[in-house]
């Protein structure tokens, strides 16, 4: 009897797990950032993967967000001196940049997968 067909796995879980976007089983980084060149599971080939900066886009919208807008509501209720504010945010801006930019890039690397998303291209007349 074969074996039925196995469905792929969500991409946003399998992004979020750093996990392999074919087969949700094998790890994508080899280090905190780096891809491994294929998948150990599957053989899935990483060539094609090509994040850019969107995922330090993302992690820095979102870490301004809520890093300006906790600073501005320290510095409106309480004034406190500068050292106060380096003391506060410096621990939480590492905070808000490093822990989420692994998964984004991931989430990220799945959707482009999922989506079978590639390099834009033009078309000449007459192709299709």
């Amino acid at each position: 009897m074969a074996d039925a067909p196995v469905a792929p796995p969500n991409p946003i879980l399998a992004g979020l797990a750093c996990r392999c976007p074919r087969c949700g089983k094998g790890r994508m980084f080899s280090g905190f950032l780096g891809l491994k060149p294929r998948c150990e599971a599957c053989g899935l080939d990483y060539s094609f993967i090509d994040a850019g900066d969107g995922p330090a886009v993302f992690v820095i919208l979102l870490a301004g967000f809520v890093v300006v807008g906790a600073a501005l509501v320290v510095e409106m209720r309480y004034a406190p001196p500068l050292w106060v504010h380096a003391a506060l945010w410096l621990p939480l801006i590492l905070l808000t940049t490093l822990v989420p930019l692994r998964a984004i890039k991931g989430v990220l690397i799945a959707l482009q997968y999922h989506h079978k998303a590639a390099e834009g291209r033009l078309q000449q007349r007459g192709e299709e």
